[in-house]
């Protein structure tokens, strides 16, 4: 490993606990991602000093994240990894995982609550800040489905527009409460 490589590698395996996976998958993740070729279970072993079973385990954890791709080369009997094509394919697959395991269950939750009927005026405030934070998760889920639509060349124009669309809607809001007129 080069040693930029290896920082990229260090970094992302620090980064990883930050994220929500562990540090040797993040490792893992991150020597994939700057191979130029699939590497198997022994070379990723190999290469980052660690053992068969924590890269069987974090290609595992991969794999449910749906990070990594695995391929066979003929006369071999090795699985070869290697990470999604475009760091767009990766954004999405990753977003869509963090949405399967933080969203869905905190709107399937809210749901929930949200059928019961207050037995008091605490109740009744907490059900409407819940009702709140239900709209606001619903429609940033249902965003979510419109971006995993997009091709990765839509959603990089989409990111280039950032600033321009918060500019064009303080421009917007600006208008709107000068139309309003000074009030009280």
């Amino acid at each position: 490993m080069t040693s930029t490589i290896e920082a990229f590698v260090v970094h992302f395996g620090e980064m990883g606990s930050r994220w929500g996976i562990n540090r040797t998958v993040g490792q893992i993740y991150a020597l994939l991602f700057v191979s130029e070729t699939p590497l198997n279970a022994d070379e990723i072993g190999m290469t980052l000093g660690i053992s068969r079973s924590n890269v069987s385990m974090g290609l595992k954890e991969l794999e449910a994240w749906q990070l990594v791709t695995l391929s066979r080369k003929t006369g071999d009997r090795r699985e070869y990894y290697t990470t999604l094509g475009s760091v767009w394919d990766i954004f999405k697959a990753v977003a869509a995982e963090r949405r399967r395991r933080e969203v869905e269950p905190t709107l399937s939750m809210l749901r929930q609550a949200l059928l019961s009927k207050p037995s008091g005026s605490e109740d009744r405030y907490a059900l409407e800040r819940m009702q709140e934070m239900y709209q606001l998760a619903e429609q940033a889920n249902n965003w979510f489905d419109e971006l995993q639509r997009l091709s990765p060349e839509s959603l990089q124009q989409l990111m280039n527009l950032g600033s321009k669309v918060q500019k064009f809607l303080v421009v917007k809001e600006r208008t709107r409460k000068a139309l309003r007129g000074p009030r009280a």
